[in-house]
């Protein structure tokens, strides 16, 4: 298969990553407006994907996606569950929306959560430009049994999703047999049933009854975060290791599911795909790539915590068996949506990320990114004033192609060629090649810019409840 890489380097500065204003594509100016289907991954690295280069794993269904679309080497999620989500649904960096660290909204609480009159969702930028818009599988930054709209504020038209492990309520727990589920006004039980194919069968059903509209579908799912279980297809398995690698071919099955469910409606070819992972594999759990040993990077700052496996698919759309070295983000989802579905961004919306739209439609030779950032982990904190960030200024890694700094306690202390060494174990901090000094010097221009204090959460405190607890820091 031809195969061809986009390598032109990208000079974009910090004020390059304003809003961009919103651009006819070519399926606006044909008439219709693609759907969108973004699905990701939770707990799973480059390291579990056979295209990637993944050993001792086959994964056909990811391989398929991309070897007909376009993989990205060069995409970053943040380190963990809670600043990947919020990053991914408005746009901007944990240090500018203050969710930084963890806070599993249904089982601690305390008032806090993910507040729509504070935040705009990517869904509500969509659902204005006339999208369909839905949800599936986890969402855990608000607790349904006290904001049971939540979803519905925040731009979603139908939803299917675990509640997240519910404070006080041990039903909740399950996400896979038994899954404790929540679909509008209540949340139940499906005995006998395996949540990962009640999401699928919601979203197979949604696109089914919406295919004459424009539609936008976000599956956050539920695998392939702990705890490990046997699927429908391995019942029976044993062994953490087993059941571990049972679960990421039961992923690539769904992708399959769904992929097969859109060329059934004729919706393929009009319908973008986007496949990637909330963050790294859980540490613990040993993979090989390219006969290179990785360790789960889940809550890290290395490449196997926040390289996240990128892959974006949509026959006559995006281009065919392209791998693109150009840089992104998960900041840069919400205004990319926009620029495809032709949405007007609200005035004065704050965004840290840069629409991708026209690299991944094959208009452009690079993404226009200068630089990524990665930041985020470990459990926030409860104070007297709310959920804050353990720290006034988180850790925090920026790379470019090659380079990358990582910045701790305010310092840069570390810095890596990634081409070179990809395991990150060759410190050039102190290195004084010409090379070195200006990748050192351009980083540390960047993170200059930014704040010099991390915000915290923004949101006005829901009434306490009984199961309210801080987590154990």
């Amino acid at each position: 298969m031809k195969r061809r890489t986009f390598i032109k380097t990208a000079t974009a500065s910090l004020a390059a990553l304003a809003t961009p204003k919103t651009k006819e594509t070519h399926a606006q100016a044909a008439g219709e407006k693609p759907n969108i289907l973004f699905i990701m991954i939770d707990d799973l690295g480059k390291e579990w994907f056979s295209c990637y280069g993944a050993d001792g794993i086959a994964t056909p269904n990811f391989d398929r996606l991309a070897a007909t679309g376009m993989r990205f080497e060069n995409a970053y999620s943040m380190p963990q569950c809670t600043p990947t989500r919020v990053a991914l649904l408005t746009g901007t960096y944990p240090f500018r929306n203050g969710w930084i660290n963890h806070w599993d909204v249904p089982r601690w609480g305390s008032g806090c959560h993910f507040d729509w009159n504070k935040y705009v969702s990517f869904a509500r930028v969509m659902k204005s430009a006339g999208y369909a818009t839905a949800v599936a599988g986890k969402w855990q930054v608000n607790d349904f049994r006290v904001q049971p709209d939540a979803l519905k504020q925040h731009g979603f038209d139908e939803w299917c999703m675990w509640t997240g492990g519910e404070g006080g309520n041990p039903p909740s727990d399950k996400r896979y047999w038994d899954p404790y589920i929540f679909t509008g006004g209540d949340s139940k039980t499906y005995e006998g049933s395996y949540g990962p194919d009640v999401f699928v069968d919601f979203l197979e059903d949604f696109m089914t009854r919406k295919r004459e509209e424009p539609m936008m579908m976000y599956f956050p799912m539920c695998l392939t975060h702990v705890p490990f279980v046997d699927t429908p297809h391995e019942p029976g398995i044993e062994g953490k290791m087993e059941r571990h690698k049972a679960m990421v071919r039961y992923t690539d099955y769904l992708v399959g599911r769904l992929t097969d469910k859109l060329d059934s409606l004729g919706l393929r070819e009009n319908t973008i795909i986007f496949l990637t992972t909330d963050n790294g594999t859980a540490q613990g759990v040993e993979g090989s790539l390219k006969g290179r040993t990785v360790n789960g990077g889940k809550a890290t700052l290395k490449e196997s915590g926040v390289n996240a496996p990128f892959i974006v698919n949509c026959p006559g759309k995006v281009p065919e068996g392209v791998v693109s070295d150009a840089l992104t983000d998960f900041t840069d989802m919400l205004p990319t949506f926009a620029e495809i579905g032709g949405a007007e961004l609200p005035d004065k919306l704050e965004l840290d990320g840069k629409s991708i739209a026209p690299h991944i439609l094959g208009e452009a030779d690079d993404s226009g990114r200068d630089w990524i950032l990665g930041m985020g982990f470990g459990a926030a904190k409860l104070t007297g004033e709310g959920v804050r960030p353990i720290k006034t200024h988180t850790d925090r890694v920026i790379r470019d192609k090659r380079f990358k700094l990582w910045i701790e306690n305010r310092k840069s202390t570390k810095l890596y060629d990634l081409i070179n060494d990809p395991g990150e174990t060759k410190n050039l901090i102190g290195n004084n090649m010409p090379i070195v000094r200006n990748a050192l010097r351009k980083f540390e221009s960047v993170t200059a810019k930014f704040p010099s204090r991390d915000s915290w959460p923004k949101y006005d405190s829901t009434p306490p409840q009984e199961w309210d607890t801080a987590p154990k820091l």
